[in-house]
């Protein structure tokens, strides 16, 4: 009895410290060792004058039970669903206290030796009271029990607790009403009687695929080691969030953005963020937009200045300040006005000017070869000329009237070419400038005088309105 005190007085406190699951499905098979405690008193009275009424002084151990101070009882059982074992134990005792007297002196035996083989089905009731570690049960089953050589069958029942310490061990303590079979004659053992056990239970057998400590049949993963706390199921990066559900597996990151990181902090996940190391917008997928002109940095020639795209994010310039912007400027090197693309307008003076300056190209006499002390107005008319890059001019030639009419038509016009010729000849643009000759038909003086013969002989560039 004092090793029996020790040792459920141990098992409490273990299970005082302890939290667990249960012999199911996981932990199939269960073999519990503990000792045995047989009580013949509380029967009912197959032994006359020395046992009590059924459940009489149930637990008055100190007079009725017989304990052998060892490890005295086995047992196997394998679970088999819906909350049933089955369960075989094997158990020794010696039997020294029959029960007492009427008035109540103890009938003692001389050392009976006492074996029993029992069987049966127990059904637990812990998943009924949803408990994961007290864990009460019944059973029903039957029995071999031999006293000195004597046996006896018998028809079992038994209520027992199971406290699950962890997920395979348990504190074990069971009652069994043990029923023989046989009408009971005085000197034939044994009588129907109690037995009690108290025991330790490993149980064991769970298949874990993955051997990660989580058993198949809770196991989300079966087939990959993973963590208990997310059934089975592995976390790579242990950011919280199981690889099946984690985009980003393989980096730690938040459960907001699917377990992807966002290095950045912009509120973009870094595979969905084209820059992730630095904060960004999210309609520029994740990257920064300084001067705020819808273009990235990384592709806006001018990150500081807003500018269109047009310009790749650079603002258009106006370098001739003359208010039109370069892109619509056709003279963007020359002041000019809004009324002519940016280029600067042709006044009459400056036409004036051209005109006087042409007047003075002159000819050898009835060609139109040009003299060579004429270079110098030319050069003259090519800064007017380029002054103005848009302007489009006419090289008109005109002759007075000496001569036939077709030989002065011919020669003002092979004059007007020549001059256009020696102005593109230097750097004048071609498209600019067209040649005519007008022969004798637009004088500007008398051709009946000497003087005013000079003055229609002569060279005139005009504006093209």
């Amino acid at each position: 009895m004092k090793h029996l005190s020790r040792f459920l007085v141990a098992s409490l406190l273990v299970l005082g410290f302890s939290t667990a699951n249960a012999q199911d499905q996981n932990n199939p098979w269960a073999v519990s060792i503990g000792v045995n405690a047989v009580d013949i008193y509380p029967t009912g009275g197959d032994l006359e004058n020395v046992q009590g009424d059924i459940f009489s002084e149930f637990f008055n151990a100190s007079d009725h039970w017989n304990i052998l101070p060892s490890v005295s009882r086995l047992s196997v059982g394998r679970y088999i669903g819906s909350g049933f074992v089955f369960n075989v134990a094997g158990s020794v005792n010696k039997i020294d206290v029959l029960g007492e007297t009427e008035e109540g002196d103890a009938v003692n035996a001389d050392d009976l030796s006492y074996y029993a083989v029992d069987g049966g089905i127990n059904y637990s009731f812990k998943e009924a009271i949803g408990s994961k570690w007290f864990d009460p049960y019944l059973g029903l089953g039957g029995g071999y029990t031999w006293v000195d050589e004597i046996g006896v069958g018998h028809v079992n029942g038994s209520f027992g607790l199971n406290f699950w310490m962890t997920e395979n061990l348990a504190l074990n303590l069971q009652t069994t009403y043990k029923h023989v079979l046989e009408d009971y004659e005085t000197g034939a053992y044994p009588p129907t009687h109690f037995q009690h056990a108290a025991g330790i239970t490993f149980a064991f057998g769970g298949k874990d695929t993955d051997g990660d400590g989580v058993y198949d049949k809770d196991d989300e993963c079966p087939e990959v080691p993973g963590l208990a706390e997310f059934n089975g199921c592995p976390d790579t990066d242990g950011d919280g969030i199981t690889d099946a559900k984690d985009d980003c597996p393989d980096v730690a990151g938040t459960a907001e953005f699917n377990g992807c990181p966002d290095t950045d902090g912009d509120g973009i996940a870094d595979p969905k963020d084209e820059c992730p190391t630095v904060a960004g917008l999210a309609n520029l997928n994740g990257c920064p937009d300084a001067d705020g002109d819808g273009i990235t940095d990384a592709k806006d020639d001018c990150p500081n200045e807003a500018g269109p795209a047009a310009n790749n994010g650079c603002p258009y310039q106006d370098k001739d300040g003359d208010g039109v912007l370069d892109k619509d400027d056709n003279c963007p090197d020359v002041a000019g006005t809004v009324a002519n693309n940016g280029c600067p307008e042709v006044t009459e003076e400056v036409q004036k000017k051209l005109n006087e300056y042409a007047a003075q190209v002159l000819f050898d006499s009835g060609k139109s070869s040009i003299k060579a002390q004429s270079d110098k107005v030319l050069s003259d008319i090519i800064a007017i000329l380029n002054e103005y890059p848009s302007a489009k001019f006419t090289v008109e030639g005109h002759t007075d009237s000496a001569g036939s009419e077709a030989s002065n038509q011919k020669l003002s016009d092979a004059r007007a070419n020549s001059v256009k010729t020696y102005l593109t000849g230097k750097g004048v643009d071609q498209f600019r400038l067209s040649a005519i000759g007008y022969g004798e038909s637009r004088p500007i003086a008398s051709n009946k005088t000497r003087d005013g013969r000079a003055q229609n002989r002569r060279v005139e560039i005009n504006l093209v309105k």
